[in-house]
């Protein structure tokens, strides 16, 4: 397990463009122990101390208690910023931000006993719900299962898992659970091929009882603060629905993955000569072609994503829930703006030429990272669009998160 991360309490409300700009000053440290951070497997604790003091961790929290509560679509503009440093880094700190906001919909008692202790807690998820099975007991919950892909748990003092309560209905209960450290194991399975240093490993709980005062229905979390927090954080932010908006939390990474590994590619090229010819590489038609696909990609993506968060926001902010086919539509463009990056690095991966294959490369970890990325669930594309087309056709939604 990490050290122990020292986090800053005082409250650190940023604008905007202050958090933009912060990130983006993070984006050469980030870079410099990217390669660290791959052999930790995990995040280094520098970089999570650095998130902390930036107050970038809490730009979704709410303002009552010192976050900054922006808009939706910071997810998409800071996440990609800082993934031009490290995939893996923006990866946690999209996760650490996102449940500051998830927080807010928890039942006021629960939001005050883990932010009243410390309002810069790092709070780690896993939300594969048939992982997570469930009872009810007098005055809330037992809890058993395994989770998957708990990423950032290491320095996390609680946990936000996903479970289905056994005898509520024809299918069981989507349910939260959110379990503080002591209350499950971590199990250190994380060897993998790309965004190694997230250090997203298997926790376990064995038959735990949860208060019901910690956990929330799923059915709370589908638009409009109809959730228990939306007694003390009525902001549009906290009314806009969590599962159907949940690729926008992660795609920003595989956005900044891609931008990196352009940048990267287009400063690299510039003046280089081939190594077999000696003809410089600027002047190959077949090379202007790749730099223009992957942009095309980057661009295309990010205006997609950026619209959709905007959008979400908006609704939110005229008191409106979106319907199941323009939440469906969300998670589907979700998943195809995630596989324009992917196809953006693959295609930039390949100038690299035999050098992108070496481990110091940075294109071979963009290239690792982005297909790590594009992995969620939120972003493969067979179950997002199969979701779509059964809306689209008029048949029952296949995802009950929606």
């Amino acid at each position: 397990m990490a050290d122990e991360v020292v986090v800053q309490h005082a409250a650190i409300t940023l604008t905007p463009d202050e958090a933009l700009s912060r990130a983006r000053a993070l984006v050469p440290r980030l870079k410099a122990r990217a390669s660290n951070a791959d052999s930790l497997r995990r995040c280094p604790d520098e970089s999570v101390r650095e998130l902390n003091e930036s107050g970038l961790m809490r730009v979704l929290q709410p303002r009552r208690v010192g976050g900054s509560e922006l808009p939706w679509v910071a997810l998409i503009d800071i996440g990609s910023e800082l993934a031009r440093g490290c995939g893996s880094t923006a990866w946690n700190w999209a996760n650490y931000a996102v449940h500051h906001w998830m927080l807010a919909f928890w039942p006021v008692a629960c939001q005050d006993e883990i932010w009243g202790a410390d309002p810069a807690v790092l709070i780690a998820s896993s939300m594969v719900f048939p992982a997570g099975k469930a009872t009810r007991v007098p005055g809330g919950y037992r809890l058993s299962g395994r989770w998957p892909f708990s990423s950032g748990v290491d320095p996390s003092a609680w946990n936000m898992l996903g479970g289905i309560v056994q005898g509520e209905g024809a299918t069981g209960e989507h349910r939260i659970f959110l379990l503080p450290r002591d209350d499950y194991t971590i199990i250190d399975n994380w060897h993998v091929m790309g965004l190694r240093g997230t250090g997203s490993k298997d926790v376990e709980a064995k038959d735990i009882f949860v208060p019901e005062d910690r956990t929330l229905s799923v059915e709370a979390t589908k638009g409009g603060g109809n959730h228990p927090g939306a007694a003390v954080n009525r902001a549009p932010l906290f009314q806009i629905p969590i599962f159907a908006t949940f690729p926008y939390m992660l795609t920003g990474i595989a956005l900044g993955i891609a931008q990196g590994a352009y940048e990267n590619v287009v400063d690299g090229l510039r003046g280089r000569v081939a190594r077999y010819s000696g003809k410089t590489l600027a002047d190959m038609t077949a090379l202007q072609i790749k730099i223009a696909e992957a942009a095309a990609c980057i661009d295309a993506a990010r205006r997609v994503m950026r619209d959709h968060c905007q959008t979400a926001q908006t609704l939110a902010e005229r008191g409106d829930v979106p319907d199941l086919l323009l939440k469906a539509t969300w998670r589907r463009d979700g998943a195809f703006t995630a596989a324009l990056c992917e196809r953006a690095v693959g295609v930039l991966f390949k100038t690299g030429g035999g050098g992108a294959l070496f481990d110091d490369h940075p294109l071979q970890r963009a290239f690792r990272d982005v297909h790590a990325a594009t992995a969620h669930i939120s972003m493969i594309w067979e179950a997002q669009a199969t979701t779509f087309g059964r809306v689209a056709l008029g048949l029952p939604c296949d995802n009950p998160t929606l």
